[in-house]
């Protein structure tokens, strides 16, 4: 984990634009939301997801950067006050805190017009038809049937009870989409793979994108300020549906287990190739901030 995190933050200081250049204050907000933070579990997924296809590190550089750059845009837009309004992200000031709301927008914008940039650029894929499917996952991740569409079931959902099955479906576009395009785009940068091996990397990856959001969920209850690095507690104060707020402590604990030996399950059929992909599963349920 140490190695490739060390890798995408290099790839990633070559991707963003200087500091120094014009306009300065908007490259710098866009430098300070991406650098130096950050636990790069997407990134990690893509170089994991690439073993099995014996993907070639260079193409998934290019694929890391880009999802990592997605999902900084959307951390920048989702701080801001018209959303869930905090002042504290990766345990320093949001960037329109450090900034200002302008800024903050556009350092989202352009970070997400980068990351389609820094794709197409990275010759990613053998075959260029490869290279479009792979800009159309990551374009679908992001929009109204992927992130942005998740954010918007959550933002109507203020204060209003979800059952589970509505719980799941909310965050399997909130925040089991780009964990999915993560791992379905370093699978597509190596050798072709068959749609059964595609289906099993897919069912892993739907499993740990809704445990990697069961586990937020546990964390904002459980955990204090300092160490999420973010406001802990804020999901209940603003009264939004969680998994905690629909079965529990203890019941949301089992469901991210349950969901830990789900993807577990999907990888039976891969050998050592999948190694990282168990772990990061183990990470993602088993993290503790």
């Amino acid at each position: 984990m140490a190695d490739v995190q060390k890798r995408v933050e290099a790839a990633l200081e070559r991707a963003l634009p200087p500091a120094e250049h014009e306009p300065q204050r908007l490259h710098r907000a866009m430098r300070y939301a991406v650098l130096g933070s950050g636990k790069r579990v997407r990134p990690l997924l893509a170089f994991a997801a690439g073993e099995v296809a014996h993907s070639p590190f260079e193409r998934l550089d290019a694929v890391a950067c880009a999802v990592e750059l997605i999902h900084a845009y959307s951390l920048i837009h989702d701080d801001l006050p018209c959303m869930d309004d905090d002042v504290l992200r990766r345990g320093k000031p949001t960037v329109h805190v450090e900034f200002d709301q302008a800024t903050a927008l556009l350092a989202g914008d352009s970070l997400q017009s980068l990351a389609f940039e820094v794709l197409a650029a990275g010759r990613s894929a053998e075959e260029p038809a490869t290279e479009i499917e792979m800009l159309h996952t990551l374009a679908r991740a992001s929009g109204t049937r992927g992130m942005a569409g998740g954010q918007a079931i959550d933002l109507a959902a203020i204060g209003i009870p979800l059952t589970l099955p509505e719980l799941e479906f909310m965050h399997i576009l909130k925040t089991g989409a780009l964990i999915r395009a993560s791992v379905v785009l370093g699978a597509r940068c190596g050798r072709t793979l068959g749609a059964s091996e595609f289906g099993k990397l897919d069912r892993y990856a739907k499993c740990i994108g809704l445990a990697f959001q069961v586990v937020d969920d546990i964390l904002d209850a459980a955990s204090p300020t300092a160490t999420l690095g973010k406001t802990a507690g804020k999901d209940a104060v603003q009264g939004k549906p969680t998994y905690v707020s629909t079965l529990g402590l203890a019941r949301a604990r089992e469901r991210a287990q349950e969901l830990r030996r789900d993807a577990h399950a999907a990888l039976e059929s891969f050998g050592a190739e999948a190694a990282r992909l168990r772990d990061l599963a183990d990470f993602i349920v088993l993290r503790e901030f």
